[in-house]
This record gives structure tokens, sequence and C-alpha cells, in this order.
């Protein structure tokens, strides 16, 4: 992979979002809606970088929440749809949510008798608000439970057994979230069991919202299928067809870039200390183990060189991995990670005090465009 900046020219470490990447995940999704007339939103849990709403919401339809600032931040800065969906609702943010909200989806009949009332008086004065409820289809595509929310037991969405058509007054939608980084084969089964368990009640909802985990702007997604899928419940059931990736709209798009601090050798292990933290800046590589690629590097022993890429922080554990190099590292020297966009700016956090990155955007033309910086306030206002 050529980069389109010089990272030589920053100060480490830092988020890097390369516009031209960008805009090429944004032409994609954009060819989807063209072909279906569907709708695509950004849900922000993933990625929340504002400052390049802007160009998103040229392409997008708005933004998908989990919570109420998500919600706020998707009002102030693209505009367009504001959807948002929370396992539960705080009373004291739900009358914001009405005010910002254009549809909100509800996790369980429970809370949308709780606040169904206050909902419904809302409608009268913003007849464009409406309201779905979350559904699981009980149809598990990846083993691991961590991010499986049809699991035995899921707190996430209402199971066919745990439906109440008699509730479904004032709810116009049908809003499912099953999948994580797939294909739309996994789409296309879930749609069958969503039909299997719920397809009685779909002829009388306006909306369906597929949610998110869609790699449509992955190398080998199949968007025939995707395309196909959105089609036939269009026009078998005359639905609305929303869907929310996150990581989508940014993969492959940014990077962190740090630099080697110190380089020292333990029992014939070559150790690389970084100014960048796997536990601070992409949390994600602790906690659900795995590696992310490393520009110009292959697996330990791959290469000539290799070296254990590790933090500054007092974590034992906290390393990036093993990565060889043609090339000895050389303090001052430059590791970029990369697809490093998604899940990291929206997670990352101040153990130890760590600087958080800066944030960069690498416009078309060459420039780099600082967005931000940070400091000893960011990490003191925290506490």
């Amino acid at each position: 992979m050529a980069l389109n900046f010089d990272p030589n020219k920053l100060e480490t470490p830092c988020y890097v979002v390369d516009e031209a990447l960008l805009i090429k995940n944004l032409e994609i999704l954009k060819s989807v809606i063209n072909r279906t007339n569907c709708k695509i939103l950004l849900a922000q849990k993933a990625f929340s970088m504002y400052s390049l709403y802007p160009l998103i919401g040229k392409y997008l339809h708005g933004t998908a929440a989990s919570g109420l600032h998500e919600a706020r931040l998707g009002y102030e800065e693209m505009g367009g749809e504001v959807h948002i969906h929370s396992p539960v609702y705080r009373p004291n943010d739900f009358d914001e949510i009405l005010d910002i909200c254009d549809v909100i989806v509800f996790n369980s009949f429970n809370e949308w008798q709780k606040y169904r009332e206050k909902a419904m008086q809302a409608k009268i004065k913003r007849s464009n608000m409406r309201f779905g409820i979350r559904i699981n289809p009980e149809h598990s595509t990846q083993p691991n439970p961590l991010w499986d929310p049809c699991a035995k037991g899921s707190r996430l969405g209402t199971t066919i057994d745990n439906f109440k058509p008699d509730l479904l007054e004032g709810i116009s939608g049908i809003h499912f979230h099953t999948l994580c980084e797939q294909n739309s084969d996994a789409l296309a089964a879930t749609l069958e069991a969503v039909e299997t368990r719920f397809g009685q009640y779909l002829h009388n909802m306006e909306w369906i919202n597929f949610g998110g985990g869609h790699h449509i702007t992955r190398e080998d997604y199949d968007i025939d299928t995707l395309v196909s899928c959105i089609k036939r419940f269009q026009e078998k059931y005359n639905l609305e067809v929303y869907l929310e990736p996150g990581e989508a709209v940014a993969f492959n798009a940014g990077f962190l870039v740090a630099s080697v601090v110190d380089i020292i050798e333990s029992k014939g292990k070559h150790n690389a200390f970084l100014d960048a933290s796997a536990a601070c800046h992409i949390p994600e590589i602790l906690s659900f183990r795995y590696r992310v690629d490393v520009l110009n590097a292959g697996e330990a022993n791959e290469k000539k060189h290799t070296y254990t890429l590790a933090a500054p922080t007092c974590l034992s554990g906290d390393v990036f991995g093993e990565y060889s190099f043609d090339e000895p590292l050389k303090v001052n020297g430059r590791v970029i990670f990369t697809d490093s966009a998604t899940y990291t700016m929206v997670k990352n956090n101040t153990f130890n005090g760590v600087r958080l990155p800066s944030i960069v955007i690498a416009r078309q033309n060459g420039e780099l465009d600082i967005v931000k910086e940070f400091g000893y306030s960011d990490f003191k206002s925290r506490l």
C-alpha cells in the first residue's frame, strides 16, 4: 500500500484518515444506494470523527446512534436523518431524544410501553417521527458470543416468544443487527430467519433496518447479493430499507502513525518501544485478541528483522504483537498501523496519562490537516 501522505511530517502518535480512501468507500456505498434506492446511515459507534461528517453527509442519509450523545453529535454535525437504538433509555435523556431523533428503536416492548405515551405525544408535533422495535431472529452467524446478538439469553432485541402484536400500534418499523464484519451471505441467511419468525408482521410495517456489520467496502464483498436482498424485501413487503454500517464507511481509510522511542534486547528478542499504546489507542487489540497490520511488515520471522512492538505503559501485556521488517527499525523511525480509523478514536483512553493521538486528515491534494491535538488538560478534565 502506497501512502498518500508523508508520515515523517507528522508529530506522533496520531490517527490519520486518508480523504481519498474514505471517498472510495463512500462511492461504493453510494453505488448500493443508487442501485436499490435504500438508505444508508453512518453508525457512529464505530466512527465519530465529525470533522468528516460534511463529506460523509454528501453520500449517506444521516447517522445511527446508540445513545443521546451520539444522537446529538449526528444531529448537530451531519444533519439528515437521526436514528437511535439503545437497549434501555435513561428517563432523563428521553425528552431530548424526542427532540432530535427522527427514528427511535426500542429494544423491548417493556421499553415501548414505558415511553409510548410520551413518544406518541411528540409525534403529534413532529409527524415525521417514527418508532420501531428491535427483533432477535435467533440466527447466529458467528461463533464468538462477544459479537453475537443472537446468542442464547441475549439482551439485544425481542425474540418471537416475547413479541407482542397487541402493542404494535405506533410501531412502524423493524430493526435487527446481527452481523459483524461479514459478507452478504450471512445477511441472506439472517433474512430467511427474520421471515420465518416475523414475516407475518412485515406486511404491516413501513420500514426495516438491516443493521450494521456489513463489510460492504471489503474487496471480496458480494454486493450483488446485498442488492438482491434489499430489492426482495422492498418488492415483497413494500418496505423502505435502511442499512447502518459503521466500519464499512472508514474501512482501510485510516492509520495510526507511531514513532520508535527505544529498542532493547531481552533474551534474544527485540522490543521496539513506541509512543503509541495498544491498550490506550487501539484497545480492541487486547480486548478481542486480534492483530492490526503494519505497513511494510510481515509476521514474526517472515522478514529478516523481528520486533515486539511495545507500548510505553506499565501494563506488561501492552504490546501490539510481533512483526518483521526487511530493514532494522531505528529510533525516531515511523511505524504505521493500517485500518485504524474505526473503533479507535471512539474507544481510546488515557491509562497511565498516556497522550491521546492527534487527529489528522490527509487531504486529496496532499495537505495534512491537523484537526485536533491533545495534552495534559484532556487527561485532567476526564478526572
